[in-house]
């Protein structure tokens, strides 16, 4: 008798937990879908005015990193508050304007249009395998988490070197490292919340978001690098 009262209230138990991500999960997906708005918004904005292109250099870097780690400080200290999915909303803006130099640049190649578009469906198909096989996989991925931290503290040293050297190979290499190590974050991403790792909706929204934005952000690179037109 002990033994099945054990066994029920296990089973409640995971119940409660089952539900409670797929809870956190569902509103994790509509809210990222959501955050693609003012994305697109403020890509928009910033390649009609230009008004990003002055940010170049060091400059660029210091008004990206002032802007980006500002907005996440103010996310994380709002998530359990009302405040905290207009804030997230407002810093996704943020990151579109940052993301407008990029698309300028690559729209002024002949087919432009059609290579934003592939980096776009390609950065969904990512995102389609990630999701998925975040559902199949039963392995605890938390041991994930320090390889992948020291992978992007490695990527972000290369990056702001590669700014300054401005090397194309250097770019191209930066693209492909960024696109690996994040498409894995995503997965550990997504398990976490599955796994009842992450609780909070508004915190597991922005990390989706931060894999999905240097996803697109590297393809987008290394199609403008690799199969841009020129006139």
């Amino acid at each position: 008798m002990n033994e099945q009262v054990h066994n029920l209230n296990t089973s409640t138990g995971y119940s409660k937990i089952d539900s409670q991500s797929n809870r956190v999960l569902r509103n994790t997906y509509w809210l990222l879908a959501l955050s693609l708005v003012p994305t697109v918004l403020g890509a928009w904005v910033g390649v009609a005015t230009g008004i990003t292109n002055a940010l170049t250099g060091g400059v660029g870097l210091i008004v990206f990193m002032a802007g980006a780690f500002g907005f996440m400080f103010a996310i994380e200290k709002t998530k359990n508050s009302a405040a905290g999915v207009p804030v997230l909303l407002a810093f996704t803006f943020f990151m579109g304007l940052m993301l407008a130099r990029l698309i300028a640049m690559v729209l002024g190649f002949k087919n432009g249009p059609s290579l934003v578009m592939t980096a776009f469906g390609g950065t969904a198909g990512v995102f389609f395998v990630m999701a998925s096989l975040a559902t199949v996989i039963k392995k605890d991925l938390s041991g994930m988490a320090k390889w992948l931290f020291w992978g992007a503290v490695v990527l972000m040293i290369g990056g702001i070197i590669n700014l300054f050297v401005g090397s194309t190979v250097g770019m191209a290499v930066m693209s492909m490292m960024a696109i690996a190590i994040f498409s894995a974050y995503m997965l550990y991403d997504i398990k976490q919340v599955i796994d009842g790792g992450e609780t909070n909706y508004i915190s597991a929204t922005l990390a989706i978001y931060l894999d999905l934005f240097n996803i697109f952000q590297s393809l987008l690179a290394l199609l403008g690098i690799f199969g841009g037109e020129r006139d």
